[in-house]
Protein backbone atom coordinates (compact mmCIF):
# COMPACT_ATOMS: atom_id res chain seq x y z
CA UNK A 1 0.00 0.00 0.00
CA UNK A 2 1.40 3.41 -1.03
CA UNK A 3 0.49 6.24 1.35
CA UNK A 4 3.45 8.57 0.90
CA UNK A 5 2.20 12.16 1.35
CA UNK A 6 -1.47 11.15 1.55
CA UNK A 7 -3.93 12.58 4.03
CA UNK A 8 -5.23 9.76 6.27
CA UNK A 9 -7.93 9.95 8.93
CA UNK A 10 -7.98 7.34 11.69
CA UNK A 11 -11.33 7.04 13.48
CA UNK A 12 -10.95 5.81 17.04
CA UNK A 13 -8.02 6.27 19.42
CA UNK A 14 -8.00 2.85 21.07
CA UNK A 15 -5.48 0.06 20.47
CA UNK A 16 -6.59 -0.55 16.87
CA UNK A 17 -6.65 3.15 16.05
CA UNK A 18 -3.22 3.77 17.47
CA UNK A 19 -1.73 0.80 15.59
CA UNK A 20 -3.32 1.99 12.34
CA UNK A 21 -2.06 5.53 12.89
CA UNK A 22 1.51 4.42 13.54
CA UNK A 23 1.50 2.11 10.51
CA UNK A 24 0.20 4.85 8.23
CA UNK A 25 2.82 7.22 9.64
CA UNK A 26 5.54 4.67 8.87
CA UNK A 27 4.19 4.43 5.31
CA UNK A 28 4.69 8.18 4.90
CA UNK A 29 1.13 9.44 5.37
CA UNK A 30 -0.05 12.62 7.05
CA UNK A 31 -2.09 11.17 9.90
CA UNK A 32 -4.89 12.65 11.98
CA UNK A 33 -6.69 10.63 14.67
CA UNK A 34 -10.31 11.53 15.43
CA UNK A 35 -12.23 10.29 18.44
CA UNK A 36 -15.58 11.29 19.93
CA UNK A 37 -13.94 11.27 23.38
CA UNK A 38 -10.84 12.95 24.76
CA UNK A 39 -7.66 11.36 23.41
CA UNK A 40 -5.29 10.46 26.22
CA UNK A 41 -1.75 9.17 26.49
CA UNK A 42 1.48 9.98 24.67
CA UNK A 43 1.45 9.77 20.88
CA UNK A 44 4.13 10.35 18.23
CA UNK A 45 4.43 14.10 17.71
CA UNK A 46 3.89 13.69 13.94
CA UNK A 47 0.34 12.41 14.50
CA UNK A 48 -2.33 15.11 14.84
CA UNK A 49 -4.96 14.39 17.49
CA UNK A 50 -8.57 15.60 17.33
CA UNK A 51 -10.43 14.50 20.44
CA UNK A 52 -14.08 15.25 21.23
CA UNK A 53 -14.83 15.12 17.51
CA UNK A 54 -18.31 14.97 15.99
CA UNK A 55 -19.70 14.24 12.56
CA UNK A 56 -19.41 17.93 11.70
CA UNK A 57 -15.64 17.74 12.33
CA UNK A 58 -15.32 16.08 8.93
CA UNK A 59 -16.98 18.96 7.08
CA UNK A 60 -13.87 21.05 6.39
CA UNK A 61 -11.58 18.14 5.52
CA UNK A 62 -10.77 15.91 2.55
CA UNK A 63 -9.08 12.55 3.01
CA UNK A 64 -7.26 10.12 0.73
CA UNK A 65 -8.03 7.29 3.14
CA UNK A 66 -10.19 6.77 6.23
CA UNK A 67 -9.38 3.87 8.56
CA UNK A 68 -12.11 2.79 10.95
CA UNK A 69 -11.61 1.15 14.34
CA UNK A 70 -13.92 -1.85 14.95
CA UNK A 71 -15.69 -0.24 17.91
CA UNK A 72 -17.16 2.50 15.70
CA UNK A 73 -20.40 1.62 13.91
CA UNK A 74 -19.94 1.65 10.14
CA UNK A 75 -23.47 2.97 9.54
CA UNK A 76 -23.26 5.57 12.31
CA UNK A 77 -23.35 9.29 11.65
CA UNK A 78 -19.72 9.78 12.73
CA UNK A 79 -18.24 7.19 10.37
CA UNK A 80 -20.50 8.11 7.47
CA UNK A 81 -19.58 11.80 7.72
CA UNK A 82 -15.92 10.96 7.22
CA UNK A 83 -16.70 8.42 4.50
CA UNK A 84 -18.34 11.18 2.46
CA UNK A 85 -15.08 13.14 2.61
CA UNK A 86 -13.10 10.30 1.03
CA UNK A 87 -13.73 7.24 -1.12
CA UNK A 88 -15.25 5.35 1.81
CA UNK A 89 -13.23 3.60 4.47
CA UNK A 90 -11.43 0.39 5.40
CA UNK A 91 -10.89 -1.15 8.82
CA UNK A 92 -7.66 -1.46 10.76
CA UNK A 93 -7.53 -5.21 10.05
CA UNK A 94 -7.75 -4.58 6.30
CA UNK A 95 -4.99 -1.96 6.57
CA UNK A 96 -2.76 -4.46 8.36
CA UNK A 97 -3.54 -7.21 5.84
CA UNK A 98 -2.62 -5.04 2.87
CA UNK A 99 0.80 -4.52 4.44
CA UNK A 100 1.49 -8.08 5.64
CA UNK A 101 3.27 -10.68 3.51
CA UNK A 102 2.93 -13.83 5.63
CA UNK A 103 0.39 -16.63 5.99
CA UNK A 104 -2.99 -15.61 7.41
CA UNK A 105 -5.07 -18.10 9.41
CA UNK A 106 -8.28 -16.28 10.31
CA UNK A 107 -10.73 -17.41 12.97
CA UNK A 108 -14.34 -16.33 13.39
CA UNK A 109 -17.44 -17.61 15.16
CA UNK A 110 -19.71 -16.44 17.93
CA UNK A 111 -17.80 -18.30 20.66
CA UNK A 112 -14.44 -20.03 21.11
CA UNK A 113 -12.44 -17.67 18.90
CA UNK A 114 -9.78 -16.69 21.41
CA UNK A 115 -8.97 -20.18 22.68
CA UNK A 116 -8.81 -21.46 19.09
CA UNK A 117 -6.61 -18.53 18.05
CA UNK A 118 -4.17 -19.25 20.88
CA UNK A 119 -4.17 -22.97 20.05
CA UNK A 120 -3.38 -22.33 16.38
CA UNK A 121 -0.52 -20.01 17.30
CA UNK A 122 0.90 -22.61 19.71
CA UNK A 123 0.61 -25.38 17.11
CA UNK A 124 2.30 -23.36 14.37
CA UNK A 125 5.15 -22.25 16.62
CA UNK A 126 5.73 -25.84 17.77
CA UNK A 127 5.80 -26.84 14.09
CA UNK A 128 8.55 -24.33 13.32
CA UNK A 129 6.33 -21.63 11.80
CA UNK A 130 6.71 -18.36 13.71
CA UNK A 131 3.21 -17.15 14.54
CA UNK A 132 1.55 -14.42 16.62
CA UNK A 133 -2.07 -14.43 17.87
CA UNK A 134 -3.61 -11.10 16.95
CA UNK A 135 -6.67 -9.24 15.67
CA UNK A 136 -9.68 -9.08 17.94
CA UNK A 137 -7.56 -10.92 20.51
CA UNK A 138 -4.07 -9.78 21.39
CA UNK A 139 -2.31 -7.19 19.28
CA UNK A 140 -3.94 -5.45 16.32
CA UNK A 141 -2.66 -6.81 13.01
CA UNK A 142 -1.28 -3.37 12.08
CA UNK A 143 0.87 -3.47 15.22
CA UNK A 144 2.26 -6.89 14.25
CA UNK A 145 3.14 -5.51 10.81
CA UNK A 146 5.19 -2.79 12.52
CA UNK A 147 7.54 -5.39 14.04
CA UNK A 148 11.11 -5.26 12.77
CA UNK A 149 10.79 -8.93 11.80
CA UNK A 150 7.10 -9.80 11.38
CA UNK A 151 6.18 -13.47 11.97
CA UNK A 152 5.82 -15.94 9.13
CA UNK A 153 2.16 -16.42 10.03
CA UNK A 154 -0.60 -14.84 12.09
CA UNK A 155 -3.49 -16.52 13.90
CA UNK A 156 -5.98 -13.73 13.38
CA UNK A 157 -9.16 -13.58 15.44
CA UNK A 158 -11.67 -11.77 13.24
CA UNK A 159 -14.84 -10.29 14.74
CA UNK A 160 -17.92 -9.37 12.77
CA UNK A 161 -17.09 -5.70 13.41
CA UNK A 162 -13.65 -6.11 11.80
CA UNK A 163 -15.03 -8.11 8.88
CA UNK A 164 -17.56 -5.37 8.07
CA UNK A 165 -14.71 -3.18 6.79
CA UNK A 166 -12.60 -5.52 4.67
CA UNK A 167 -11.88 -5.14 0.96
CA UNK A 168 -9.06 -7.43 -0.23
CA UNK A 169 -8.72 -9.46 2.99
CA UNK A 170 -7.88 -13.05 1.99
CA UNK A 171 -6.85 -15.71 4.53
CA UNK A 172 -5.25 -18.88 3.20
CA UNK A 173 -6.97 -20.79 6.03
CA UNK A 174 -10.25 -19.71 7.63
CA UNK A 175 -11.95 -21.22 10.68
CA UNK A 176 -15.72 -20.97 11.16
CA UNK A 177 -16.41 -22.25 14.68
CA UNK A 178 -20.12 -21.68 15.20
CA UNK A 179 -22.86 -19.11 14.81
CA UNK A 180 -25.45 -17.92 17.32
CA UNK A 181 -27.30 -14.64 18.06
CA UNK A 182 -25.10 -11.88 19.47
CA UNK A 183 -24.51 -8.14 19.14
CA UNK A 184 -28.18 -7.54 18.32
CA UNK A 185 -27.72 -4.07 19.83
CA UNK A 186 -25.52 -3.32 16.77
CA UNK A 187 -27.14 -5.37 13.98
CA UNK A 188 -30.68 -4.85 12.73
CA UNK A 189 -31.25 -8.52 11.99
CA UNK A 190 -29.61 -11.87 12.69
CA UNK A 191 -28.92 -12.24 8.98
CA UNK A 192 -27.00 -8.93 8.98
CA UNK A 193 -24.78 -10.32 11.74
CA UNK A 194 -24.25 -13.58 9.85
CA UNK A 195 -23.51 -11.73 6.59
CA UNK A 196 -20.80 -9.68 8.33
CA UNK A 197 -19.10 -12.83 9.62
CA UNK A 198 -19.38 -14.63 6.27
CA UNK A 199 -17.25 -11.94 4.65
CA UNK A 200 -14.26 -13.91 5.95
CA UNK A 201 -14.73 -16.19 2.91
CA UNK A 202 -15.30 -13.40 0.38
CA UNK A 203 -11.92 -13.49 -1.35
CA UNK A 204 -10.95 -17.14 -0.76
CA UNK A 205 -10.25 -19.43 -3.73
CA UNK A 206 -10.10 -23.13 -4.47
CA UNK A 207 -6.49 -23.18 -3.25
CA UNK A 208 -7.59 -22.22 0.28
CA UNK A 209 -8.99 -24.27 3.18
CA UNK A 210 -11.96 -23.67 5.48
CA UNK A 211 -12.29 -25.49 8.80
CA UNK A 212 -15.96 -25.55 9.85
CA UNK A 213 -18.21 -27.26 12.37
CA UNK A 214 -20.54 -29.89 10.93
CA UNK A 215 -24.01 -28.51 10.31
CA UNK A 216 -22.89 -24.94 9.70
CA UNK A 217 -24.28 -23.92 6.32
CA UNK A 218 -21.63 -22.22 4.19
CA UNK A 219 -23.13 -21.58 0.77
CA UNK A 220 -21.26 -20.20 -2.26
CA UNK A 221 -17.87 -21.26 -0.92
CA UNK A 222 -14.95 -21.85 -3.30
CA UNK A 223 -12.38 -23.18 -0.81
CA UNK A 224 -12.05 -26.80 0.32
CA UNK A 225 -13.97 -27.43 3.56
CA UNK A 226 -12.74 -29.65 6.43
CA UNK A 227 -15.47 -30.52 8.97
CA UNK A 228 -15.40 -31.30 12.70
CA UNK A 229 -17.97 -32.09 15.40
CA UNK A 230 -17.90 -33.11 19.07
CA UNK A 231 -20.48 -35.91 18.78
CA UNK A 232 -19.43 -38.98 16.82
CA UNK A 233 -21.55 -40.18 13.93
CA UNK A 234 -20.03 -42.57 11.40
CA UNK A 235 -22.25 -41.07 8.70
CA UNK A 236 -21.25 -37.43 9.22
CA UNK A 237 -18.12 -37.48 7.05
CA UNK A 238 -16.18 -35.25 9.45
CA UNK A 239 -12.39 -35.42 9.57
CA UNK A 240 -12.39 -34.67 13.32
CA UNK A 241 -14.83 -36.22 15.80
CA UNK A 242 -15.13 -37.09 19.51
CA UNK A 243 -15.63 -40.60 20.90
CA UNK A 244 -15.46 -41.74 24.53
CA UNK A 245 -13.42 -38.76 25.64
CA UNK A 246 -10.96 -39.02 22.72
CA UNK A 247 -10.61 -36.74 19.72
CA UNK A 248 -10.23 -38.69 16.48
CA UNK A 249 -8.71 -37.55 13.21
CA UNK A 250 -10.52 -39.59 10.59
CA UNK A 251 -10.49 -43.10 12.15
CA UNK A 252 -7.34 -42.69 14.24
CA UNK A 253 -7.28 -41.58 17.92
CA UNK A 254 -5.64 -38.18 18.06
CA UNK A 255 -5.69 -37.07 21.71
CA UNK A 256 -7.54 -37.81 24.96
CA UNK A 257 -9.17 -34.61 26.25
CA UNK A 258 -8.25 -35.47 29.85
CA UNK A 259 -4.57 -35.45 28.84
CA UNK A 260 -4.89 -31.72 28.07
CA UNK A 261 -5.58 -28.65 30.22
CA UNK A 262 -8.88 -28.06 28.41
CA UNK A 263 -12.28 -29.33 29.50
CA UNK A 264 -15.74 -29.56 28.00
CA UNK A 265 -17.10 -30.44 24.58
CA UNK A 266 -16.80 -26.84 23.41
CA UNK A 267 -13.05 -26.95 24.05
CA UNK A 268 -12.82 -30.30 22.28
CA UNK A 269 -14.26 -28.54 19.23
CA UNK A 270 -11.73 -25.71 19.63
CA UNK A 271 -8.92 -28.29 19.59
CA UNK A 272 -10.34 -29.97 16.48
CA UNK A 273 -10.68 -26.66 14.64
CA UNK A 274 -7.18 -25.55 15.61
CA UNK A 275 -5.64 -28.90 14.67
CA UNK A 276 -7.37 -28.79 11.29
CA UNK A 277 -6.14 -25.24 10.66
CA UNK A 278 -2.57 -26.01 11.72
CA UNK A 279 -2.53 -29.13 9.57
CA UNK A 280 -3.76 -27.09 6.59
CA UNK A 281 -0.88 -24.69 7.28
CA UNK A 282 1.63 -27.54 7.06
CA UNK A 283 2.14 -28.56 10.71
CA UNK A 284 2.34 -32.32 11.42
CA UNK A 285 0.18 -33.99 14.07
CA UNK A 286 3.13 -34.99 16.27
CA UNK A 287 3.96 -31.30 16.78
CA UNK A 288 0.30 -30.49 17.42
CA UNK A 289 0.09 -33.20 20.11
CA UNK A 290 3.30 -31.96 21.72
CA UNK A 291 1.99 -28.40 21.91
CA UNK A 292 -1.30 -29.59 23.42
CA UNK A 293 0.47 -31.18 26.40
CA UNK A 294 1.60 -27.81 27.76
CA UNK A 295 -1.12 -25.51 26.40
CA UNK A 296 -3.09 -23.56 29.02
CA UNK A 297 -6.34 -21.85 28.01
CA UNK A 298 -6.66 -18.05 28.22
CA UNK A 299 -8.21 -16.74 31.46
CA UNK A 300 -11.93 -16.03 31.94
CA UNK A 301 -12.98 -19.06 29.88
CA UNK A 302 -14.32 -21.77 32.24
CA UNK A 303 -11.23 -21.04 34.36
CA UNK A 304 -11.03 -22.84 37.71
CA UNK A 305 -10.41 -20.19 40.40
CA UNK A 306 -10.48 -22.39 43.49
CA UNK A 307 -12.18 -25.30 45.21
CA UNK A 308 -13.73 -24.43 48.59
CA UNK A 309 -15.64 -26.90 50.76
CA UNK A 310 -15.86 -29.30 47.84
CA UNK A 311 -17.30 -26.65 45.48
CA UNK A 312 -15.50 -25.61 42.28
CA UNK A 313 -15.69 -21.92 41.31
CA UNK A 314 -15.34 -21.38 37.54
CA UNK A 315 -14.75 -17.99 35.94
CA UNK A 316 -16.39 -17.87 32.49
CA UNK A 317 -16.64 -14.07 32.27
CA UNK A 318 -15.85 -14.23 28.54
CA UNK A 319 -19.32 -15.76 28.01
CA UNK A 320 -20.93 -12.57 26.74
CA UNK A 321 -23.85 -14.14 24.87
CA UNK A 322 -26.48 -16.85 25.10
CA UNK A 323 -24.57 -19.44 23.04
CA UNK A 324 -21.44 -19.20 25.21
CA UNK A 325 -23.53 -19.57 28.37
CA UNK A 326 -25.36 -22.60 26.98
CA UNK A 327 -22.09 -24.20 25.86
CA UNK A 328 -20.65 -23.88 29.36
CA UNK A 329 -23.77 -25.39 30.94
CA UNK A 330 -23.71 -28.38 28.60
CA UNK A 331 -19.95 -28.92 28.90
CA UNK A 332 -19.71 -29.42 32.68
CA UNK A 333 -20.38 -32.69 34.48
CA UNK A 334 -21.03 -31.46 38.05
CA UNK A 335 -24.34 -29.98 39.29
CA UNK A 336 -24.27 -26.23 38.71
CA UNK A 337 -25.21 -23.08 40.59
CA UNK A 338 -25.17 -20.47 37.84
CA UNK A 339 -24.39 -16.75 38.19
CA UNK A 340 -25.51 -14.69 35.19
CA UNK A 341 -26.21 -11.06 34.35
CA UNK A 342 -24.82 -7.80 33.08
CA UNK A 343 -25.81 -5.45 30.28
CA UNK A 344 -29.16 -5.65 28.51
CA UNK A 345 -28.29 -6.55 24.88
CA UNK A 346 -31.76 -7.33 23.57
CA UNK A 347 -31.21 -11.11 23.44
CA UNK A 348 -33.90 -13.75 23.94
CA UNK A 349 -32.85 -16.08 26.78
CA UNK A 350 -35.93 -18.32 26.74
CA UNK A 351 -34.10 -21.11 24.79
CA UNK A 352 -32.02 -21.64 27.95
CA UNK A 353 -34.93 -22.78 30.10
CA UNK A 354 -34.69 -26.45 29.15
CA UNK A 355 -30.96 -26.76 29.80
CA UNK A 356 -31.28 -24.78 33.05
CA UNK A 357 -33.86 -27.26 34.28
CA UNK A 358 -31.61 -30.20 33.42
CA UNK A 359 -28.19 -28.86 34.42
CA UNK A 360 -28.57 -26.39 37.31
CA UNK A 361 -29.48 -26.58 41.00
CA UNK A 362 -30.16 -22.84 41.17
CA UNK A 363 -29.33 -19.54 39.47
CA UNK A 364 -28.38 -16.12 40.76
CA UNK A 365 -28.88 -13.10 38.48
CA UNK A 366 -27.46 -9.59 38.83
CA UNK A 367 -26.83 -6.32 37.00
CA UNK A 368 -28.88 -4.32 34.51
CA UNK A 369 -30.52 -7.46 33.09
CA UNK A 370 -30.72 -9.22 36.46
CA UNK A 371 -34.42 -8.73 37.16
CA UNK A 372 -35.42 -9.73 33.62
CA UNK A 373 -33.28 -12.87 33.75
CA UNK A 374 -34.47 -13.69 37.22
CA UNK A 375 -38.11 -13.57 36.20
CA UNK A 376 -37.42 -15.82 33.21
CA UNK A 377 -35.06 -18.32 34.87
CA UNK A 378 -37.41 -18.79 37.83
CA UNK A 379 -39.78 -20.61 35.46
CA UNK A 380 -37.29 -23.49 35.34
CA UNK A 381 -35.14 -23.38 38.47
CA UNK A 382 -34.82 -21.75 41.88
CA UNK A 383 -33.55 -18.22 41.22
CA UNK A 384 -32.45 -15.26 43.31
CA UNK A 385 -31.79 -11.75 41.97
CA UNK A 386 -29.34 -9.23 43.44
CA UNK A 387 -27.69 -5.98 42.32
CA UNK A 388 -23.96 -6.73 42.36
CA UNK A 389 -21.57 -9.55 41.53
CA UNK A 390 -20.28 -9.63 45.10
CA UNK A 391 -23.80 -10.26 46.40
CA UNK A 392 -24.33 -12.91 43.73
CA UNK A 393 -21.20 -14.88 44.72
CA UNK A 394 -22.16 -14.89 48.37
CA UNK A 395 -25.69 -16.11 47.59
CA UNK A 396 -24.32 -18.79 45.25
CA UNK A 397 -21.94 -20.03 47.95
CA UNK A 398 -24.91 -20.66 50.20
CA UNK A 399 -26.79 -22.52 47.47
CA UNK A 400 -23.93 -24.79 46.31
CA UNK A 401 -23.46 -28.16 48.09
CA UNK A 402 -20.19 -30.09 48.14
CA UNK A 403 -19.55 -31.74 44.78
CA UNK A 404 -21.15 -28.94 42.76
CA UNK A 405 -19.83 -26.06 40.65
CA UNK A 406 -20.49 -22.35 40.99
CA UNK A 407 -20.32 -21.25 37.36
CA UNK A 408 -19.94 -17.54 36.65
CA UNK A 409 -21.10 -17.40 33.04
CA UNK A 410 -22.81 -14.01 32.54
CA UNK A 411 -24.42 -14.61 29.14
CA UNK A 412 -24.10 -10.96 28.23
CA UNK A 413 -21.55 -8.13 28.15
CA UNK A 414 -20.12 -6.31 31.15
CA UNK A 415 -20.71 -2.69 30.30
CA UNK A 416 -23.41 -1.99 32.88
CA UNK A 417 -20.98 -2.31 35.80
CA UNK A 418 -17.53 -3.12 34.35
CA UNK A 419 -15.37 -1.78 31.53
CA UNK A 420 -14.70 -5.23 30.04
CA UNK A 421 -15.20 -8.95 30.57
CA UNK A 422 -11.60 -9.01 31.83
CA UNK A 423 -12.30 -6.50 34.61
CA UNK A 424 -15.47 -8.41 35.45
CA UNK A 425 -13.63 -11.73 35.55
CA UNK A 426 -10.90 -10.31 37.76
CA UNK A 427 -13.56 -8.96 40.12
CA UNK A 428 -15.06 -12.47 40.33
CA UNK A 429 -11.61 -13.93 41.01
CA UNK A 430 -10.99 -11.47 43.84
CA UNK A 431 -14.41 -12.05 45.42
CA UNK A 432 -14.05 -15.85 45.26
CA UNK A 433 -10.56 -15.81 46.71
CA UNK A 434 -11.88 -13.84 49.71
CA UNK A 435 -14.59 -16.37 50.51
CA UNK A 436 -14.25 -18.27 53.79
Amino acid sequence: MKLEGQNVAILGAGRSGRAAAELCLKLGAKVTVYDTNEIKGEWPSEIRLEGDSTASTADSNKFDLVVLSPGIETEGEFAQAFAKKSNGFIGEMELGFQNYEGLVVAITGTNGKTTTTELISAFLNEGGVSCVPCGNHGRPLSDVVLDENPPAAVALEASSFQLETIDTFHPEVAVWLNFAPDHMDRYRTLEDYRAAKKRIFENMTGDDVIIAKSGEELDSIKARVVRFMSEWDEENGCEFTMRNGHIYHQDEPFVCLEDTNLRGLHNAENIMAAAGAASAAGVNFDDIKKALKTFCPPPHRCELIRTLDGVEYLNDSKATNLHALESALRALSRPIVLISGGKEKGLDYSPLLEVLQKRTLATVTFGEIGAKLGELFSKSVKTETVETLEEAVKIAQGLAPAGSTVLFSPGTSSFDQYSSYVERGEAFRQIVNQLK
